[in-house]
Protein backbone atom coordinates (compact mmCIF):
# COMPACT_ATOMS: atom_id res chain seq x y z
CA UNK A 1 0.00 0.00 0.00
CA UNK A 2 1.78 3.27 -1.10
CA UNK A 3 -0.04 5.90 1.06
CA UNK A 4 0.47 9.59 -0.31
CA UNK A 5 2.66 9.92 3.13
CA UNK A 6 4.79 7.16 2.02
CA UNK A 7 5.49 8.74 -0.84
CA UNK A 8 6.54 12.01 0.22
CA UNK A 9 8.93 10.12 2.81
CA UNK A 10 10.19 8.54 -0.46
CA UNK A 11 10.37 11.47 -2.21
CA UNK A 12 12.38 13.10 0.53
CA UNK A 13 14.98 10.14 0.61
CA UNK A 14 15.30 11.00 -2.88
CA UNK A 15 15.76 14.43 -2.46
CA UNK A 16 18.40 14.24 0.18
CA UNK A 17 20.79 11.04 -1.77
CA UNK A 18 20.80 13.56 -5.31
CA UNK A 19 21.21 16.82 -2.62
CA UNK A 20 18.53 18.67 -4.25
CA UNK A 21 18.30 21.22 -0.88
CA UNK A 22 15.14 23.38 -2.28
CA UNK A 23 13.28 20.42 -3.10
CA UNK A 24 14.38 18.53 -0.18
CA UNK A 25 12.78 22.00 1.89
CA UNK A 26 9.36 21.90 0.02
CA UNK A 27 9.01 17.93 0.95
CA UNK A 28 10.03 18.31 4.01
CA UNK A 29 7.45 21.78 4.74
CA UNK A 30 4.60 18.79 3.17
CA UNK A 31 5.66 16.45 5.78
CA UNK A 32 5.94 19.04 8.68
CA UNK A 33 2.47 20.19 8.08
CA UNK A 34 1.01 16.78 7.83
CA UNK A 35 2.39 15.65 11.21
CA UNK A 36 1.68 18.95 12.94
CA UNK A 37 -2.11 18.44 11.74
CA UNK A 38 -1.59 14.46 13.39
CA UNK A 39 -0.03 15.95 16.28
CA UNK A 40 -2.65 18.42 16.89
CA UNK A 41 -5.61 16.02 16.41
CA UNK A 42 -3.92 13.15 17.51
CA UNK A 43 -4.92 10.85 14.53
CA UNK A 44 -3.66 8.89 11.83
CA UNK A 45 -3.61 10.70 8.55
CA UNK A 46 -5.50 9.31 5.79
CA UNK A 47 -4.66 9.81 1.78
CA UNK A 48 -7.59 11.94 1.18
CA UNK A 49 -6.40 14.23 4.63
CA UNK A 50 -2.80 14.62 3.11
CA UNK A 51 -4.52 15.52 -0.33
CA UNK A 52 -6.91 18.02 1.41
CA UNK A 53 -3.13 19.48 3.60
CA UNK A 54 -0.83 19.47 -0.09
CA UNK A 55 -3.88 21.05 -1.31
CA UNK A 56 -4.06 23.82 1.15
CA UNK A 57 -0.37 24.37 0.65
CA UNK A 58 -0.92 25.12 -2.99
CA UNK A 59 -3.52 27.52 -2.68
CA UNK A 60 -1.46 29.31 -0.23
CA UNK A 61 1.41 29.10 -2.61
CA UNK A 62 -0.43 30.22 -5.26
CA UNK A 63 -2.13 33.29 -3.31
CA UNK A 64 1.52 34.47 -1.92
CA UNK A 65 2.69 34.85 -5.60
CA UNK A 66 -0.18 36.83 -6.27
CA UNK A 67 0.57 38.98 -3.63
CA UNK A 68 4.18 39.35 -4.00
CA UNK A 69 3.12 39.63 -7.61
CA UNK A 70 0.87 42.48 -7.10
CA UNK A 71 4.12 43.85 -4.97
CA UNK A 72 6.37 43.99 -7.04
CA UNK A 73 8.65 41.14 -5.58
CA UNK A 74 9.05 38.80 -8.61
CA UNK A 75 11.79 37.12 -6.88
CA UNK A 76 9.79 36.01 -3.88
CA UNK A 77 6.50 35.19 -6.46
CA UNK A 78 9.43 32.88 -8.79
CA UNK A 79 9.80 30.92 -5.21
CA UNK A 80 6.38 30.31 -4.35
CA UNK A 81 5.68 29.35 -8.12
CA UNK A 82 8.47 27.07 -7.50
CA UNK A 83 7.60 25.40 -4.67
CA UNK A 84 3.55 25.36 -6.27
CA UNK A 85 5.05 23.16 -8.79
CA UNK A 86 6.92 20.82 -6.48
CA UNK A 87 3.49 20.24 -4.65
CA UNK A 88 1.77 20.21 -7.55
CA UNK A 89 3.84 16.62 -8.30
CA UNK A 90 2.08 15.08 -5.29
CA UNK A 91 -1.41 16.01 -6.08
CA UNK A 92 -3.46 13.84 -8.82
CA UNK A 93 -3.49 14.80 -12.05
CA UNK A 94 -6.23 18.14 -12.94
CA UNK A 95 -9.22 18.11 -14.76
CA UNK A 96 -9.77 19.35 -17.82
CA UNK A 97 -12.22 22.36 -17.75
CA UNK A 98 -14.31 20.31 -20.02
CA UNK A 99 -14.27 17.27 -17.75
CA UNK A 100 -15.33 19.70 -14.45
CA UNK A 101 -18.30 21.41 -16.68
CA UNK A 102 -19.51 18.24 -17.67
CA UNK A 103 -19.61 16.70 -13.51
CA UNK A 104 -20.96 20.17 -11.94
CA UNK A 105 -24.28 19.69 -15.06
CA UNK A 106 -24.58 16.43 -13.88
CA UNK A 107 -24.39 17.11 -9.77
CA UNK A 108 -27.01 20.54 -11.02
CA UNK A 109 -29.09 17.98 -12.44
CA UNK A 110 -29.23 15.27 -9.74
CA UNK A 111 -30.22 17.23 -6.91
CA UNK A 112 -31.96 19.59 -8.61
CA UNK A 113 -30.74 22.81 -8.04
CA UNK A 114 -32.79 25.65 -8.65
CA UNK A 115 -30.53 28.85 -7.63
CA UNK A 116 -28.12 29.88 -5.38
CA UNK A 117 -29.56 28.81 -2.51
CA UNK A 118 -28.76 25.31 -3.51
CA UNK A 119 -25.10 25.77 -4.03
CA UNK A 120 -24.09 24.03 -0.67
CA UNK A 121 -25.70 21.03 -1.83
CA UNK A 122 -23.74 20.98 -4.73
CA UNK A 123 -20.45 22.25 -3.78
CA UNK A 124 -21.35 19.71 -1.17
CA UNK A 125 -21.65 17.18 -3.91
CA UNK A 126 -18.31 17.96 -5.87
CA UNK A 127 -15.97 18.73 -3.45
CA UNK A 128 -15.23 14.74 -2.79
CA UNK A 129 -15.52 14.03 -6.56
CA UNK A 130 -12.85 16.83 -7.16
CA UNK A 131 -10.68 17.55 -4.21
CA UNK A 132 -7.52 18.26 -4.95
CA UNK A 133 -8.08 17.58 -8.70
CA UNK A 134 -9.44 20.87 -9.36
CA UNK A 135 -9.92 24.47 -7.97
CA UNK A 136 -12.61 24.65 -5.51
CA UNK A 137 -12.42 28.79 -5.85
CA UNK A 138 -13.15 28.18 -9.64
CA UNK A 139 -15.55 25.80 -9.57
CA UNK A 140 -17.86 27.53 -7.23
CA UNK A 141 -18.18 30.47 -10.24
CA UNK A 142 -18.49 27.52 -12.23
CA UNK A 143 -21.49 26.20 -10.49
CA UNK A 144 -22.68 29.64 -9.83
CA UNK A 145 -22.57 30.25 -13.60
CA UNK A 146 -24.25 27.64 -14.65
CA UNK A 147 -26.75 27.38 -12.13
CA UNK A 148 -28.32 30.52 -13.64
CA UNK A 149 -28.14 29.05 -17.29
CA UNK A 150 -29.91 26.08 -15.24
CA UNK A 151 -32.80 28.37 -13.81
CA UNK A 152 -33.53 30.41 -17.08
CA UNK A 153 -33.39 27.20 -19.29
CA UNK A 154 -36.23 26.14 -16.93
CA UNK A 155 -37.92 29.18 -16.90
CA UNK A 156 -38.36 29.02 -20.54
CA UNK A 157 -39.41 25.45 -20.81
CA UNK A 158 -42.01 25.91 -18.31
CA UNK A 159 -42.96 29.29 -20.35
CA UNK A 160 -42.04 31.65 -17.45
CA UNK A 161 -40.57 35.33 -18.00
CA UNK A 162 -39.41 37.82 -15.76
CA UNK A 163 -40.03 41.21 -17.33
CA UNK A 164 -38.27 43.92 -15.62
CA UNK A 165 -40.30 46.84 -15.06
Amino acid sequence: MNTLKATLTEAMKDAMRAREKFRLGVIRMALAEIKRVEVDERIDIDDARCLAIINKMSKQRRDAAKQFTDGGRQDLADIELAELKLLKEFLPAQLSETDIITLVDQVITATAASGPQDMGIVMGQLKPQLQGRADMQAVSKLVKSLSLIHISETTRRRGISYAVL
